[in-house]
């Protein structure tokens, strides 16, 4: 410990140097209290004054996040089954700061790059895969195995490629996850039986089994006034993760990766050929095509999608306004999924010991009762239909004849199985993929509605870069 504290200053300025990053996807800010009897919460968002954590460090384990998921995971599930004698005296402090505008991982740097002189030290921190090696490539977070104490038989169920995300360059392992988030294609069985006779898994697989002929069967949900998906952004994961080098090099260069180049081929060609509705992930329209009347065949959804996004969006009446989840209730039980023409993955939160913790036993106590406890795992994925990141405890539910509701009786674990096993990350992350990600994908819409020619769109994309990423060299794009 005392070596990760000498070296931490130091690594702390790197972090801080890609600090101008937005999160993907999750934008969500928590604002309620813990309910456990022994926590504190302090939220803050965009404009904010920090809130300041003062009093003695050992009595207080304090969290950075962005929402309440892990949150929610960690009063559910942790907390009944935590080590009493190591919180005795002991409160949580969750530091919760939205992701918009880059917001949480400019806070957590601030708070990181003054922890050798707080009173109040971060005990865990969380991050996403597309910022990851920021920190991962850093002191930053605590080794999993030899500071924090986790061994090799602890870590044997979980999936590879959730621990390539948090593995450094020199092979150490510096978080882990309670999830894996493989993905698959969600898609609307009234409007299978409508188009192609069929909504069986089987069956509709064959229709969307590799991109040419997923993008014959739009052509044939385009005939009857259906968009094959919903807009730009849609099949964007199947192929920013599946690239065969990541966006940025070990020199700095920014390079348009193959995959990347076949995106924008792809959506082109179905935005002027009528195969999507022009949607942008999470606007009001890209919303309303998730309902069973939407208008649109099919979603792309790693194992979050499915229970946080499109069932909450499908319900014609909301649990808000007193619905149910169950049959009978909008598109509840009318979706499956097959695995689509593309093996990928989306998303994931990892935990990270950081370096400062003076509670690092608390850590390894919720890791592996969060990641490593097979009994635990199970019942997140019963109760809250999260993919838990442990074999066996999938392969139990499996072999238990585990269905999903709201996917009509299915069994997408088996589903999500092998697309877990297939994910492959190795020279395919950068510590900028995020910025890279979403600045790409904002300078194509243009391009995609004919408002500007493609070179046009790649110099607003050199442009828009290099405001987040100074340091990087932009002559390498093509």
């Amino acid at each position: 410990m005392n070596k990760v504290k000498r070296l931490f200053a130091g690594a702390l300025a790197l972090c801080m140097a890609g600090s101008m990053m937005t999160a993907c996807g999750d934008s969500d800010e928590d604002t309620s209290s813990a309910s456990t009897g022994s926590s504190s919460d302090s939220t803050e968002s965009a404009g904010e004054d920090v809130t300041s954590i003062s009093g003695d460090s050992t009595a207080k384990y304090v969290i950075y996040c962005w929402n309440d998921e892990f949150k929610s995971r960690f009063e559910d599930y942790y907390w009944d089954n935590r080590d009493e004698d190591l919180w005795d005296g002991v409160e949580v402090e969750w530091v919760t700061n939205t992701n918009d505008d880059n917001y949480y991982q400019t806070k957590l740097d601030e708070a990181l790059s003054t922890q050798a002189d707080d009173e109040m030290k971060i005990d865990m921190f969380l991050v996403e895969a597309d910022y990851a090696l920021k920190y991962v490539n850093t002191d930053a977070a605590l080794d999993v195995k030899n500071d924090i104490g986790l061994t090799d038989d602890d870590l044997a169920n979980q999936y590879t490629y959730t621990q390539d995300v948090m593995t450094d360059s020199s092979g150490v392992l510096r978080g882990v996850s309670w999830q894996a988030t493989p993905g698959l294609f969600l898609y609307n069985t009234e409007y299978a039986e409508q188009v192609l006779g069929t909504s069986d898994p089987d069956e509709v697989q064959e229709y969307v089994k590799d991109w040419d002929t997923f993008t014959e069967t739009a052509a044939l949900f385009a005939e009857q006034g259906i968009a094959m998906v919903s807009g730009f952004d849609d099949t964007y994961r199947c192929f920013s993760n599946n690239v065969s080098s990541p966006w940025v090099d070990d020199d700095g260069n920014i390079t348009i990766d193959p995959q990347i180049s076949a995106w924008v081929e792809q959506t082109k060609t179905y935005t002027d050929a009528g195969y999507n509705n022009q949607t942008s992930l999470w606007d009001d329209a890209w919303v309303a095509g998730q309902k069973i009347d939407g208008g649109v065949f099919g979603y792309f959804f790693s194992t979050w999608g499915i229970p946080f996004t499109l069932l909450p969006n499908t319900l014609e009446t909301s649990t808000d306004d007193g619905g149910e989840e169950a049959v009978g209730n909008g598109g509840y039980g009318l979706w499956k999924a097959c695995t689509g023409p593309q093996e990928y993955f989306w998303g994931g939160t990892w935990l990270c010991g950081c370096a400062t913790s003076d509670n690092v036993e608390i850590t390894k106590d919720i890791m592996y009762k969060m990641t490593c406890d097979t009994e635990i795992m199970k019942q997140i994925t019963t109760v809250e239909q999260d993919y838990t990141n442990n074999k066996e405890a999938i392969q139990e539910l499996i072999d238990d004849g585990y269905t999903n509701d709201f996917l009509g009786g299915q069994d997408h674990l088996s589903l999500l199985t092998e697309a877990a096993e297939n994910v492959d990350l190795s020279n395919k992350l950068s510590a900028y993929d995020q910025g890279c990600n979403e600045q790409f994908q904002s300078a194509m819409k243009d391009y995609f509605l004919g408002n500007s020619t493609y070179e046009e769109a790649i110099e607003t994309f050199k442009t828009n870069i290099s405001s987040v990423y100074s340091t990087l060299n932009t002559d390498t794009i093509e």
